[in-house]
């Protein structure tokens, strides 16, 4: 359970301390108040992952270069400083020198937000950044090897571009990325075999219906990625980038065995996306043991009644659960056992 959260100088917040309820809350205002700063705060400290920014300067405050969370929890406290362009990374005082070292031991999480619709009709970088903020937090390799194969990526794609370039060191990425990215390509297979069945639960549940939803991966290449860089290097030094391997991978979605982006109604599409974010707090769960942390961003006024109310009844009852909204008044007679708090220029009010 996550119980107090500081920032310092992180989004819109200058400075915070919020004491955070055991059940979660509702986080009520209007738009650009820092009500999603927040949840992507509690994100990132526990994740390392933000939603809405891929490059950490964008997480500062306007004309800072430097952000501090620091997250208590039961387990103990986890602090992070970016600055000097470089995250430091704190559990329980103790100084975490990578990325995988910080997440070992962290909470689940599950993040839902209004545009998660391009998970099913957006372009396969979406479906990549869902499966590797999953794959992060369900394996421990998943994190390692997707670490190292970003970082063999970007020094071979930066020597394709150079003039220069050494044919021995251009093999010598090609092979550090066929380790590392098979590695990946297995697992991500594998977690979509053992997701599936928990997005089957969750469409039926929020679409009422008896529709079938089936996933297949589809990997850049179906020669070995050694192969395949191989094969492909003529083409990459042409384009000045890696043309092949799990950067370029994507996956399939049906329903009753149609492709979901082009033959799905929205409705239908919105109800997939939903069901396949909450399948990773469920997979997760059942893996770790451990409740997930809910985020929800603005998603329960745009569904309509029968969606919302399955969406509601969904939510376990043991996991820590945060709503941001604008309104309440999708929610008419329904009870939702959690504080709502109000968000109003980057400050907190019950």
């Amino acid at each position: 359970m996550l119980t107090t959260l500081r920032l310092s100088n992180f989004r819109c917040y200058s400075t915070l301390r919020w004491s955070i309820p055991a059940e979660g809350a509702v986080l009520l205002g209007t738009n650009a108040q820092g009500k999603t700063s927040l949840m992507e705060a509690l994100c990132f400290a526990l994740t390392l992952h933000s939603p809405r920014a891929t490059r950490l300067d964008k997480l500062a405050r306007n004309g800072q270069g430097q952000f501090g969370i620091s997250l208590e929890t039961e387990d103990g406290t986890r602090r992070l400083q970016w600055a000097a362009r470089k995250l430091n990374l704190q559990v329980n005082g103790a100084e975490r020198k990578d990325f995988a070292d910080y997440l070992a031991d962290t909470y689940p999480v599950t993040w839902l937000a209004n545009s998660d619709i391009s998970l099913v009709t957006g372009a396969a970088e979406e479906r990549r950044r869902y499966l590797d903020f999953l794959g992060s937090q369900w394996h421990p390799v998943y994190r390692q090897a997707l670490q190292a194969y970003r970082k063999a990526l970007k020094s071979r794609n930066a020597l394709l571009r150079h003039p220069r370039r050494s044919a021995a060191t251009l093999r010598s990425y090609a092979n550090l990325l066929a380790q590392h990215g098979e590695i990946i390509m297995q697992l991500r297979s594998q977690l979509l075999d053992r997701l599936l069945p928990h997005i089957a639960h969750g469409h039926r549940t929020i679409s009422g219906g008896a529709e079938q939803v089936s996933i297949c991966y589809r990997p850049s290449t179906q020669l070995p990625l050694s192969e395949a860089l191989d094969a492909s290097l003529e083409a990459d030094e042409r384009a000045g980038f890696t043309t092949i391997g799990p950067h370029r991978d994507d996956f399939d979605l049906r329903i009753s065995g149609l492709h979901a982006a082009e033959f799905a109604s929205e409705g239908q599409q919105r109800t997939l996306a939903i069901a396949m974010q909450m399948a990773q707090g469920s997979l997760l769960q059942e893996e770790t043991g451990k409740a997930p942390i809910l985020l929800v961003d603005d998603v329960f006024g745009e569904l309509d009644t029968n969606r919302r109310q399955a969406l509601l009844s969904m939510l376990p009852a043991e996991a820590q659960v945060f709503i941001t909204t604008t309104t309440l008044n999708w929610l008419g007679e329904t009870p939702l056992h959690l504080p709502v708090l109000r968000i109003e220029n980057a400050s907190i009010a019950s």
